[in-house]
């Protein structure tokens, strides 16, 4: 039969680690500082958002977030977002696309869902019409050089 007192003793040593293993997660998460200037920051965190993100949240008169979900809106990563407002900003710029509700999102794999009216793609070249995919390229192509830009 086991001993009260030993079993009081593994109890406490069972404490002991779950503390540890606590204090050490709090440990690893103050690693990176955010705050500090940009070489100790990880390259997600270093770069600034393309100008097209800062003009949309600006223009939602919000402060600036790294994710800004809409509620009428797809779950997106923030990489996905941002390239979404680029896209935003030269769909404005097309008013004969104008009748394109476009909007990305995150599919459950982690892949890009980009949204057409309603209607899921998940290949730019499956896209309704050949000035939609066009301007959805350059917009990828203006988010890869603001980011490339941004992290050199």
């Amino acid at each position: 039969m086991v001993s009260f007192t030993f079993l009081i003793a593994v109890a406490a040593l069972a404490a002991v680690i779950v503390v540890v293993a606590v204090a050490i997660v709090f440990w690893r998460a103050n690693q990176i500082d955010m705050t500090g200037s940009g070489e100790e920051k990880p390259d997600w965190v270093r770069s600034t958002p393309p100008p097209q993100t800062l003009a949309a949240t600006r223009a939602q008169q919000k402060n600036f977030q790294m994710f800004n979900h809409q509620k009428d809106e797809r779950l997106a990563s923030p990489f996905a977002e941002q390239i979404e407002d680029v896209l935003q900003a030269l769909l404005k710029e097309h008013p004969e696309l104008n009748h394109y509700h476009v909007d990305l999102g995150t599919a459950p794999d982690g892949g890009l869902e980009i949204w057409v009216n309603k209607e899921k793609y998940r290949n730019i070249d499956d896209l309704p019409d050949d000035d939609l995919r066009e301007i959805f390229r350059d917009a990828i192509e203006i988010w890869e050089t603001h980011t490339r830009e941004n992290l050199q």
